[in-house]
């Protein structure tokens, strides 16, 4: 059976699929993205496809793919780069790889809000262009998290992780808003709440929701003229959970002390783009599940998930829908 696979991926997945003795694999061999035109060409025939989260696939791929398309398995835990309704209308199965990468991206997720709110990038740079002469009271103060209060939205796998992993900084209260309660939030000693009290109460906010059409743009205008002039602002959830331009004006009209974020729109972020001229606004190249154990997982579980797919069996993360 023919699978297409449109990035070079850790080792430990492609060991996998050629022991299997299954499928003939074709890959687009780069670490770079793969061409549209080549996409569209690598998948024709397909029974299989494993794919990234930066890889569009819409009606126009799964025509080209055509009617021996069995399963997409994609290198990710998000999913919104496939059009699923097309998908499930074609009886296609698709694999991603949850919790694998939940402590990985709970743990860049601490780094990164600890980065931003101590200001180390700034640090950095002063100590390398001359700027660090002597000791001074206020030079580079930031926020710390002994006795805050911490809000996260979205306190699913990854929420909880960051959860547990801030209580032992000395939070005091630990607040949370999504679509339900969750009973696990007792753990943190979370409080559920509406989103208004979350984003007026908080001194950190993190954003760890899943990007569905509540959340589009969730984190406006409006959002963070409700947020503390001290507060900090995390997100390494998805980039169109948050207005750009409204958070630009929050950041450089004093609204908000800072942000830290790790996925942004586009991806990459232009160099020219205005929130990277900003001192408080420390920026990441979507680098949350970025440890070589947790690629090198995520690669075994989706090549397990695409031969399954092929193979007719249960597959070990199968996304239901």
């Amino acid at each position: 059976m023919k699978v297409f696979i449109t990035r070079r991926i850790p080792q430990e997945g492609m060991k996998i699929l050629s022991q299997a003795g299954v499928c003939k694999v074709s890959l687009w061999d780069s670490d770079e993205p793969v061409p549209r035109a080549e996409l569209l060409k690598g998948v024709e025939g397909a029974h299989g496809l494993l794919c990234l989260l930066s890889d569009k696939i819409d009606t126009e791929v799964l025509d080209a793919a055509g009617p021996n398309l069995k399963v997409i398995s994609t290198l990710s835990v998000g999913f919104d780069h496939m059009a699923m309704d097309e998908i499930k209308k074609r009886g296609v199965r698709v694999g991603y790889t949850p919790d694998v990468l939940t402590d990985a991206t709970a743990e860049l997720t601490v780094a990164l809000l600890l980065a931003t709110a101590r200001r180390l990038p700034e640090g950095v740079v002063e100590v390398k262009n001359g700027g660090w002469s002597t000791w001074k009271p206020l030079w580079l103060c930031g926020y710390g998290l002994s006795g805050s209060t911490v809000g996260v939205i979205g306190l699913g796998r990854i929420g909880m992780a960051i959860a547990r992993r801030l209580k032992p900084f000395g939070v005091k209260r630990l607040l949370y808003f999504g679509r339900t309660a969750k009973s696990y939030a007792a753990e943190v000693e979370g409080e559920y709440v509406p989103l208004d009290t979350l984003v007026s109460e908080s001194d950190f906010v993190v954003v760890s929701c899943a990007l569905t059409p509540e959340t589009q743009g969730l984190c406006n205008k409006d959002f963070f003229s409700k947020m503390k002039n001290t507060a900090v602002f995390i997100n390494t959830s998805r980039g169109a959970v948050v207005n750009q331009e409204d958070l630009y004006q929050a950041l450089s009209s004093g609204q908000i002390a800072c942000a830290g974020l790790d996925v942004t729109t586009p991806e990459p972020l232009p160099t020219d783009h205005p929130l990277l001229t900003l001192k408080n606004c420390v920026v990441l190249p979507h680098i949350g599940s970025a440890t070589y154990s947790t690629r090198g997982i995520m690669a075994e579980l989706s090549a397990n998930n695409l031969l399954a797919g092929l193979q007719g069996t249960d597959m070990p993360s199968e996304l239901k829908f």
